[in-house]
């Protein structure tokens, strides 16, 4: 077992935030970079944060999804202030994994009774019962506060500007307040990975795949789970505040986020009862980074010894799973058979 390493994670993000957690509670020597002021201020903080495994999903990396929720009920009972609210999904209209076993089909009625505040209603939907939503904010807020309880030392303010090298050795990186000693660095910038890389050699095939979240005031509770179809995907983030979620067009007037986030919103206000109160409150877009293949790419570099890349789409859901199970190889000095289909190997092989 390896001992005493200093570890630098890179990025406040929710992966930043989990990496940071799960290997502080095992008493490592690890620091925490963030360029901004406060932990999840880039995409994390333009995230829907639905918990939702149930995507069609590559069967070698099906067990990592399978198991994200199991995860998540984890770190409740480690951090109970967690949140999460486990309302379900209610999907219809909208291309879905109908082998899914998690998901169960509901009847015209029983959709009125889990929502009782659309307009119109579908003759059948399906409701996954066991996936759940967060604050992504507060979660990851949440995570650095209890890494720091865990000994973990939080930089904000400090910008990586370059990843340092001895032979094909990481020993440190050179940051905005000087230059910071490290054993691993463990990268979860995101869509700024690749720049990080770069200037090491090799490309990490990742590119900023943008979606806009639109916040609205509620006066009340109009949506009790989350709901997914072809019209809108919106959830309650607390009893005043709404959520949803819009595909990112392009930069036109008439497609442009703007529009695309006042569509959303009138949409809503049509669609809901009660819905005609609701105040439009921002429109954001978030970079989500996304992988070539779509999938996550974990692990330590091959040629570059302690270098570790966390990079993911679908961060919330995927994060806590990810985070314990890389924890344990940068710990343990090990190779986790869970992780094999996620590394960056994979992109020149297919290139070969």
């Amino acid at each position: 077992m390896m001992k005493n390493q200093k570890i630098v994670v890179v990025g406040a993000g929710i992966v930043g935030a989990s990496m940071t957690y799960y290997l502080s509670k095992q008493n490592q020597n690890v620091t925490l970079l963030e360029t901004n002021s406060t932990a999840a201020c880039e995409v994390t903080n333009k995230s829907f944060a639905w918990i939702n495994p149930s995507g069609r999903v590559l069967e070698n990396f099906r067990h990592l999804y399978d198991a994200s929720i199991a995860e998540y009920h984890e770190l409740e009972k480690e951090i109970p202030d967690l949140d999460i609210k486990w309302d379900g999904a209610l999907t219809w209209e909208v291309p879905t994994d109908n082998e899914e076993s998690r998901k169960q089909p509901l009847k015209r009625q029983q959709i009125i009774e889990l929502e009782p505040n659309l307009k119109e209603y579908p003759e059948e939907a399906y409701y996954a019962n066991e996936e759940g939503a967060l604050d992504p904010i507060l979660t990851t807020k949440l995570l650095v506060q209890k890494a720091e309880e865990n000994g973990a030392n939080i930089l904000f303010d400090t910008k990586v500007m370059q990843i340092i090298t001895v032979g094909s050795k990481v020993v440190g990186v050179n940051t905005s307040n000087g230059f910071i000693e490290s054993d691993v660095i463990v990268l979860a910038t995101g869509t700024a990975i690749p720049e990080l890389c770069k200037p090491l050699g090799f490309d990490v095939p990742v590119a900023p795949s943008p979606s806009i979240l639109i916040r609205m005031k509620s006066k009340e509770k109009l949506i009790h789970t989350l709901v997914s179809n072809s019209k809108f995907e919106a959830r309650q983030l607390t009893d005043d505040t709404l959520l949803a979620a819009e595909d990112y067009i392009d930069e036109s007037d008439q497609n442009g986020p703007e529009a695309v986030g006042k569509r959303a919103f009138e949409i809503l206000q049509h669609n809901l009862k009660g819905g005609e109160k609701l105040e439009l409150e921002s429109i954001k877009v978030g970079l989500r980074p996304m992988p070539e293949d779509g999938y996550p790419i974990v692990g330590f570099h091959d040629k570059i010894k302690g270098l570790y890349l966390t990079v993911m789409h679908s961060a919330v859901t995927l994060a806590p799973i990810f985070s314990r199970l890389a924890a344990n190889e940068i710990i343990n000095n090990v190779q986790m058979k869970e992780l094999e289909s996620c590394r960056l190997i994979r992109f020149s092989r297919e290139r070969n």
